[in-house]
């Protein structure tokens, strides 16, 4: 199983979050492999460059279109959700690919982000023990927005 790990990675807080969610995913037994952008940035191109966004871009994009499964962090900044994330998840949903998401912050949630998963998780714990083979169908159930 292919997972593709959309997350957000611009702080010290979002950025443990995403390596506790990397090990899970290690750790799983039924995932094969998994991308994780936050550990492919880097390019031939200075960073932040028209070069470097269009790489990263392709590199993001192409690997989202190969993923088994997306798994989708759902956190906020200035009470907003990630808007790189957001357009993974939308990606994954249009190319009928199971996602996950995961959320353990108090935050409402966008109603787009919250309908079009499968599986709601918000302990790390049930990541590494997820079946990514038999994803439960398993509802939102923090706030909406």
């Amino acid at each position: 199983m292919q997972v593709y790990l959309a997350a957000p990675f611009f702080s010290d807080e979002q950025i443990s979050r995403v390596s506790v969610l990397e090990q899970a995913l290690e750790n799983n037994p039924t995932v094969d492999d998994y991308y994780s952008p936050r550990q492919h940035q880097t390019t031939d191109a200075p960073q932040f460059s028209a070069a470097w966004a269009a790489e990263v871009f392709l590199r993001d994009v192409t690997q989202v279109r190969k993923a088994d499964v997306i798994v989708t962090v759902a956190d906020y900044r200035d009470n907003d959700a990630d808007s790189g994330t957001a357009f993974e998840q939308g990606m994954a949903y249009v190319l009928e690919t199971p996602i996950v998401m995961f959320e353990e912050t108090d935050y409402q949630t966008n109603l787009m982000l919250t309908e079009s998963l499968t599986t709601f998780i918000s302990d790390p714990s049930e990541l590494a023990q997820l079946d990514f083979h038999a994803l439960p169908n398993q509802p939102f159930s923090g706030k909406r927005l």
